[in-house]
């Protein structure tokens, strides 16, 4: 059976985060990808120039067409920027009985702000409840709580176990943002806590990392691995991503992983 992931995102027209990043994640990693736009950007590598948030009757609509016809094994939810918005995704996915991986996007990799003020309320009540995995940056994780963000492992931790209060089965606290020469991320389930860890690269290569990694996670559980793994693959296949990021050459700012590095140097192997 074909594998199939929906997302449920803003989309970039630069094309390195967003739902495509998410398309591009999930079909590097052997799924379909269907999809539901909540906002269209204007923005490219550097900036985000304008924000337009689809009508919620018509991300409504999105999402019961691709449910309705088409086997979904996974859902990842994006940016999802007003709490109307928020509503009309949990209305169509309250009664979904597959896995759902969100991504709570509040502020692009630019700076530029992608989520209403209201609407983090919204996302708290409506859509944490409906995650099996919450899939916070520290930023993220600190905002949905009301505190600042966490400075150690022990800080990031707690604020896992809070997020999991809210809802979500498993909260993944991602550590970009943290310092430190290992990026470490950590897995907060109903079993404890597993850690992945990579060394950190020094690179402005990172456009669309918490897009694709939250997609490459619900890839892995389309597929039908455990959630640990899932995380574990993803970990893996984005640190990938970003090391052959500086094969692209795309745009002036913070440039996107290289999704399909992988394909890319087989077929320059082939044709050497």
């Amino acid at each position: 059976m074909t594998r199939t992931v929906l997302t449920i995102a803003g989309s970039d027209s630069g094309g390195g985060a967003g739902i495509q990043a998410d398309l591009k994640t999930v079909s590097a990693l052997g799924c379909y990808g269907a999809s539901a736009i909540t906002a269209v950007t204007a923005q490219n590598t550097r900036s985000v120039a304008a924000v337009h948030i689809v009508a919620p009757d018509l991300i409504r609509a999105q999402i019961d067409a691709v449910l309705e016809d088409i086997a979904v094994h996974a859902i990842k939810i994006g940016m999802v920027g007003s709490a109307p918005a928020i509503a009309a995704v949990a209305a169509s996915l309250r009664d979904c009985r597959v896995p759902i991986v969100l991504d709570p996007v509040m502020v692009a990799k630019s700076g530029d702000v992608l989520m209403e003020g209201d609407a983090i309320g919204a996302l708290i009540r409506d859509l944490l409840p409906l995650a099996h995995v919450l899939t916070p940056n520290l930023p993220e994780a600190a905002g949905l709580l009301g505190e600042p963000p966490a400075e150690s492992e022990t800080a990031a931790i707690a604020q896992g176990m809070a997020l999991r209060a809210l809802g979500p089965r498993h909260v993944l606290m991602k550590g970009g943002h943290a310092a430190g020469a290992q990026c470490t991320d950590i897995l907060v389930g109903p079993g404890g806590t597993t850690r992945f860890s990579s060394p950190r690269i020094l690179t402005r290569k990172t456009h669309g990392t918490g897009c694709s990694l939250s997609s490459a996670i619900a890839a892995g559980l389309a597929q039908g691995h455990a959630v640990a793994d899932a995380v574990g693959r993803a970990h893996d296949w984005l640190h990938r991503a970003i090391l052959a990021a500086d094969d692209l050459a795309v745009g002036g700012g913070n440039g996107p992983v290289h999704h399909f590095h992988a394909l890319w140097s087989r077929r320059a192997e082939a044709a050497a």
